[in-house]
């Protein structure tokens, strides 16, 4: 997990430095987003603007839960509409609103832990991105509905899926 970090770290610095931009906009990122969700707890990101004020986030992430040979993981894919408004006079920061699916599959050597899930969420947060590096960063909330839940350890309704994103824009 620490090398998955460093390797994204020194990637994104090498970026900075090859491309570095002007605005406090963007039109594409790609990156990771870190969080305390049910089905995922480190994605890939990839976030693109539609129009103006309105982008699709897309993740594909992972969750691996248990220890030694009681253990299991999560495979997830989720996609997110938010629409961006200005905070106050400062360029490049943002909040949003928005809402989401996540479908995931628990992958584990025991019938009770295995199974596909579906999740609706509404999602909100702030997305800032720097006005002179191609970095962007985010936090967000989700409160996860579980429409369909592989097992009973998922709860039909997950407050705590908080996450934060850092992306390479382009």
């Amino acid at each position: 997990m620490k090398r998955l970090f460093l390797t994204a770290f020194i990637i994104v610095c090498t970026m900075v430095t090859v491309n570095a931009q002007d605005s406090g906009n963007y039109k594409r990122g790609i990156g990771i987003r870190a969080g305390g969700g049910y089905y995922d707890i480190v994605a890939g990101s990839f976030k693109t603007f539609v129009t103006e004020p309105g982008a699709i986030e897309l993740n594909l992430g992972f969750r691996p839960y248990g220890y030694g040979s009681y253990s299991w993981f999560n495979l997830s894919v989720s996609a997110t509409y938010q629409h961006h408004f200005p905070i106050g006079n400062v360029e490049g920061l943002r909040w949003f609103i928005g809402g989401g699916a996540v479908a995931y599959n628990t992958f584990s050597k025991y019938s009770d832990y295995k199974g596909f899930g579906l999740g609706l969420f509404p999602t909100g947060g702030a997305d800032y991105k720097f006005s002179n590096i191609p970095l962007n960063v985010s936090a967000d909330i989700r409160p996860t509905i579980g429409v369909i839940k592989p097992y009973s350890y998922y709860n039909s309704f997950y407050l705590g899926n908080v996450g934060a994103s850092v992306r390479y824009t382009f």
